[in-house]
Parts: structure tokens; C-alpha cells; sequence
């Protein structure tokens, strides 16, 4: 199966710095962004959604450590370690990173590959937790990914995919608390349907924060599949504001849910990464 690579924001104004920092953890297979401003490593933390920030702490407009305090202050953020690079062994800077949550510090001029050791610990410790969704406690990850290994490399599984359309349009519209409350309630109707219509075996998980599959036995798919279809679809108003829901029914970015099958997975996928690539591509 191939890897997914993880991805490494550097925040440095240096740009010499930069580029040598950027073109060595790429070569480490590593996927990397870079920028040389505070208010865009926040930004950028935001929209790309690293595993891991290397973050300068001087820096031409906020500093490094609001830099770290913003990302630690957002939901989406918070868990991402942050390497933190500073110009001297300075105790002040030290004591204040860990103020704001950073779990390592590298003093300048520093030594690459003691950083790569440094970004390869801090990933690694992350990877080891990061099993269940934060918000629906649903499996995500490595638990995912050997459960739908079972379903390319096996036959005699079905294979569902269940996704939340325009899940960011209402974030934006009505926050982050109101959107996970959605998230939380429909992956709650998820579990729920599949218990009842499923067995033990049945397997609920995420491969991104709005799409779910579900791997069950083909003998109790349409059961579930007719009851999640009708379970959610009428719900969905209901997360509205009521002075909304009129308004809300007639838009095209209304949330929707999507449940389709996907059919004849067993021989039909070299990987898992292959079949989670075409399964979110169909919500783009």
C-alpha cells in the first residue's frame, strides 16, 4: 500500500532557510509548504491542515509565539506539534514557547538532521494517537485503512460510502460548534442504524472529517442502507436555525447526505490509497 505522506508547514522568513528547509524535508518524502509571514502560518495552518509546523519565532509581522497561541485557540489546530526554531538558547523563549504549547524547540544555527530526528519523534508520537475522530470518536487513520485493506484484498464484503455535503458551506455560515454538533449527531444515527440493521462485525469509520464508510456483510446492506437513507435525509432541516430552514431547503449548498455503494471493490483496487482516492473524489 503505497504511504501517505505527512505534511510539514515551515513558517521562516529567512529564505534561504526556507528553501533549504523545504527542498531537505522533501527529499525526506515529506510534504511541505512554506511561508515567511505569521498572519500566513496561521492561515495556512487553517487551510492546509498540517501534521506538523516548524515555526520560526522571529518573524517580520506577529511573532512566533502568537503564531503558536492562535493555532493551539482552533479546534482544527490544536493537536498539530510545533517545532519551534529560535535564534539563541534563550530561557525566556524557551519557557514562553511552552506557554503557548510547543512540544520541541532547535536552537539556530541547528543541525538538519537533528531536526529531521526531532520532526520524525514528534510525528511519530502523533501517529500513535490520532486513531478516533476528536469530534464523532469514530475510528480514522491506521484503523480505517486496515479495515478497508480487508475489503480490497477480501471478497464477501460490502463496501458503502457515506459523505455530508456542503458541511463547510454551513460552517461558515453558522461555526464551528454548530458544525460538529452536525457531525456528531449524524455519526451517531450512523452507529445507531448500524446496530440495528447489522452485526458485530459491521465497521464505521472516517476517511476525512464529513466522509464515513462502512464495511458490512452484503446480507445486511440494503436493510441498513434504506434505513440510514430516510433516517437522515429528514433530519437534516432540523440542524438549521427555524428562521433558516425555509430558506435553507430551497439553496444548493444545503447540507445533503450522499450514501452510495461502491461495487466489486475485491480485485478491482491495487490499494487502499487508491480506493479512498476515487471515494473522495466523488464528494469534490
Amino acid at each position: 500500500m503505497a504511504e501517505v505522506k505527512s505534511k510539514i508547514l515551515i513558517v521562516e522568513d529567512d529564505l534561504d532557510i526556507a528553501e533549504m528547509l523545504n527542498a531537505y524535508f522533501r527529499v525526506q518524502g515529506y510534504e511541505v509548504f512554506t511561508v515567511n509571514w505569521g498572519e500566513d502560518g496561521v492561515r495556512a495552518a487553517q487551510t492546509v491542515l498540517p501534521n506538523l509546523i516548524i515555526l520560526d519565532i522571529r518573524l517580520p509581522d506577529i511573532d512566533g509565539f502568537e503564531v503558536a497561541r492562535r493555532v493551539r485557540e482552533d479546534r482544527r489546530t490544536n493537536e498539530i506539534p510545533i517545532i519551534f526554531l529560535t535564534e539563541k538558547r534563550d530561557r525566556s523563549d524557551i519557557l514562553q514557547g511552552l506557554e503557548v504549547g510547543a512540544d520541541d524547540y532547535i536552537t539556530k544555527p541547528f543541525d538538519v538532521q537533528e531536526l529531521r530526528l526531532r520532526v520524525r519523534n514528534s510525528l511519530k508520537r502523533v501517529s500513535q494517537a490520532s486513531l478516533t475522530n476528536p469530534v464523532s470518536g469514530l475510528p480514522e487513520g491506521a484503523l480505517v485503512d486496515e479495515k478497508l485493506s480487508d475489503v480490497v484484498h477480501k471478497s464477501g464484503l460490502s463496501l458503502l460510502h457515506i459523505s455530508i455535503a456542503n458541511l463547510q458551506v454551513f460552517r461558515e455560515a453558522y461555526g464551528f460548534v454548530a458544525s460538529d454538533d452536525v457531525l456528531r449527531a449524524i455519526s451517531l444515527m450512523i452507529s445507531n442504524a448500524l446496530k440495528e440493521t447489522g452485526s458485530a462485525d459491521d465497521f464505521l469509520g472516517h476517511i476525512s472529517p464529513s466522509d464515513f464508510v462502512v464495511v458490512l456483510s452484503p446480507e445486511t446492506r440494503v436493510a441498513f442502507q434504506e434505513k440510514i437513507n430516510s433516517r437522515l435525509q429528514q433530519s437534516l432541516d432540523y440542524f438549521y436555525p427555524l428562521n433558516d430552514r425555509e430558506q435553507a431547503s430551497k439553496s444548493m449548498n444545503r447540507l445533503a447526505i450522499r450514501v452510495s455503494e461502491v461495487p466489486a471493490v475485491f480485485g478491482k483496487y491495487s490499494s487502499v490509497e487508491q480506493l479512498k482516492k476515487e471515494l473522495l473524489s466523488r464528494s469534490q
